[in-house]
C-alpha cells in the first residue's frame, strides 16, 4: 500500500485517489488550482476573486470559514495555509474524515513555488506551464538594493511586513529592502511616529502601499507620510503565490518605478 502524502507541516493527507472535489480556503491556491487542474474546485472563500469566472460554492472567509458549507460541498480534499487558516478549523475538518493539505507560510519565493509544485504534483499529478515560467522569472540572486521601504498591509493599527515574508522576498528580488526585515515579528505594529521618524532621518525613502489586504489608495494612506514617495502596487501580484507570479516582475517594477520622481 502506498503511503499517504504529507503536507508542508508533515501531516499525512489520506487521499483515496486523485481529488475531484476540492475546497480551497486560500485565494492564491484557489487561483493556482483553477489554472492547473480545471474543474476540480467545488468550493472557495469569499475572497477567492481569481479566476473571475470561478463559479463554486462560497464558504466564508479564510480566517473564519463556514465549516458546514465546507462539509456540504462534499470535498475529497481541502486546501489550507498555516498562516491564513486557523489550526482548529483544520483539526475539525480532519476529525470529520476530510483530508486537509496545509501549505506552509513560505518566507521566500522559491520556497513558496516549491510548495505549490509539490502540492500540484503529489495530489493532482499536474505540472503547469505557468509554474515553470514563474520559477524561471524569479530564479537567481536578488539585485543590489536600490531603495529601502516600509510596507504597510493594514492601518488602524498600522501593520507592516516584517521578517520572513513572501511579499518581502518578492520586493527584495526587485532591489527593494524592507526596513523591518529583521524585526522579531513577521507583521510588526509600530506606531506612526516611529515610521515617520525612519523617513525623517533618511533610513527609509519609500512607502509601498498594496491594495490588499487593506485597500490603500492615493486618498487613503499617503497622507500619513507627507512628503514621502509612495508606490501603489497590486496586492495580488505582490502577495499571491500563483499564476500571477508569471509576469509579476515586470508589473511590480513598473508600479515601483511610477513612484520615482526621476523616472
Amino acid at each position: 500500500m502506498t503511503a499517504a502524502p504529507t503536507d508542508d507541516l508533515g501531516e499525512p493527507v489520506p487521499l483515496a485517489g486523485r481529488p475531484i472535489r476540492v475546497v480551497s480556503l486560500v485565494p492564491s491556491i484557489t487561483e493556482a488550482v483553477a489554472a492547473s487542474v480545471p474543474g476540480v474546485l467545488v468550493g472557495a472563500t469569499d475572497y477567492c476573486t481569481h479566476p473571475a469566472e470561478l463559479d463554486v460554492a462560497r464558504v466564508g472567509g479564510s480566517k473564519y470559514p463556514k465549516l458546514p458549507a465546507v462539509r456540504a460541498a462534499a470535498p475529497d480534499l481541502v486546501l489550507a495555509n498555516a498562516e491564513e487558516n486557523r489550526p482548529e478549523d483544520v483539526a475539525a475538518l480532519r476529525a470529520d474524515g476530510i483530508p486537509v493539505w496545509v501549505t506552509e507560510a513560505a518566507a521566500t519565493v522559491p520556497i513558496a513555488l516549491a510548495s505549490i509544485r509539490r502540492l500540484l504534483a503529489e495530489a493532482f499529478d499536474a505540472a503547469p506551464d505557468w509554474l515553470d515560467r514563474a520559477e524561471a522569472e524569479w530564479d537567481g540572486p536578488p539585485p543590489p538594493v536600490r531603495v529601502t521601504a516600509i510596507v504597510p498591509v493594514w492601518r488602524k493599527p498600522w501593520v507592516l511586513l516584517g521578517r520572513d515574508t513572501f511579499a518581502g522576498d518578492v520586493l527584495r528580488r526587485l532591489g527593494v529592502a524592507n526596513a523591518y526585515a529583521e524585526h522579531a515579528d513577521r507583521y510588526p505594529r509600530p506606531k506612526l511616529d516611529e515610521l515617520r521618524g525612519l523617513l525623517a532621518d533618511g533610513r527609509v525613502d519609500l512607502v509601498v502601499l498594496p491594495d490588499e489586504p487593506y485597500l490603500f489608495t492615493p486618498d487613503d494612506g499617503p497622507e500619513a507620510f507627507p512628503g514621502t514617495r509612495c508606490a501603489f502596487v497590486t496586492g495580488r501580484v505582490l502577495t499571491w503565490c500563483g499564476p500571477s507570479l508569471a509576469g509579476a516582475r515586470a508589473a511590480l517594477s513598473e508600479q515601483l518605478a511610477a513612484a520615482d520622481p526621476d523616472r
